[in-house]
């Protein structure tokens, strides 16, 4: 009999401000690409966080793996580097790089796959009730 695989999802939230530009490009350019989120003093969100691990599951647990294990890598990993910080200054992985939905998701991604390895299937990044992003694209 094959060891089932089964996938586990946790939400988490953070709270963090970012400004959509790019010094390749004018004021005017920016503003024509990113609208209102090109404001030089930035914009703030609360996004909604899905991690998603897959594996076996643990005959003796009952586990993929222990939720408080999962909680702590995605608060080290991802939350004290994210929560209530300004992207574009504070974290380095957007000095060189637009903190779009869509980065945010790759780089959450990265920050954790060192650490969950081949248990990682899946990053959402909900920045509003209407824009989610989804790394990697399915």
């Amino acid at each position: 009999m094959s060891t089932p695989v089964v996938h586990l999802s946790r939400r988490y939230s953070f709270s963090a401000s970012h400004r959509l530009y790019t010094d390749h490009l004018s004021f005017e350019e920016n503003e024509a690409i990113f609208g209102k989120c090109a404001n030089p003093n930035g914009h703030g969100h609360n996004y909604g966080l899905t991690v998603t691990v897959a594996g076996p599951v643990d005959a003796p647990t009952g586990f993929v793996m222990p939720l408080d294990t999962l909680d702590a890598i995605v608060r080290r990993d991802v939350l004290d580097a994210y929560d209530h910080r300004y992207l574009n200054l504070d974290v380095e992985d957007y000095v060189d790089l637009v903190p779009t939905g869509e980065n945010i998701a790759r780089r959450v991604w990265e920050r954790l796959e060192g650490d969950l390895g081949g248990l990682l299937r899946r990053v959402v990044v909900d920045e509003t009730r209407n824009n989610r992003f989804e790394y990697p694209a399915i």
